[in-house]
């Protein structure tokens, strides 16, 4: 998908176990994503299969974030919401776990969202932008427009997530 972006964790291991750097902007902007993080936030998530999504924050407040399982393991989703990108109205999943560490880079314009595959599993977000109260947006995860294929029926949804919309492309 235009944009997306898996970013591994490069470990230096020895016998304390291992370092590796979570975050560098340096190290991105070789790779061609400009990114700045302006906040950064945590979800606990106490039971396999809570699905959390499918967000976004609304323009001229679009947010880029970098997306890390921390604690436990989660099927990631990014939609492409950008009228103008070839992938437009498509989604792709990506497997994120603790013990890889990957990350996945969401750009401006998709949405966001995943189903804990673990109990007790923790993600931590690095927010491109800060949170703009009354600009964040949603679809349903089950939306047929987008048709995502999750790997499990969701154990948990909060009720916010239940209660956003069908998507509408032209909105």
């Amino acid at each position: 998908m235009a944009g997306v972006a898996l970013i591994a964790l490069e470990p230096v291991r020895d016998e304390r176990g291992f370092f590796a750097r979570a975050f560098c902007r340096d190290e991105l902007a070789a790779q061609g994503i400009a990114f700045d993080a302006s906040q950064i936030n945590l979800s606990r998530n106490e039971a396999a299969g809570t699905l959390r999504g499918m967000h976004w924050q609304d323009a001229p407040f679009s947010e880029a974030k970098i997306v890390r399982v921390v604690r436990g393991a989660a099927f990631d989703v990014v939609a492409d919401l950008r009228r103008d990108s070839p992938t437009f109205m498509q989604w792709q999943a990506f497997e994120l776990d603790a013990v890889s560490g990957s990350a996945l880079y969401v750009p401006e314009g998709c949405a966001h969202g995943f189903l804990t595959h673990l109990p007790e599993t923790d993600v931590l977000y690095l927010m491109g932008r800060a949170h703009v109260p009354g600009r964040a947006r949603g679809f349903r995860y089950d939306d047929p427009a987008f048709g995502i294929a999750w790997p499990a029926e969701p154990r948990v949804v909060g009720a916010a997530d239940l209660a956003w919309p069908r998507f509408r492309s032209g909105s």
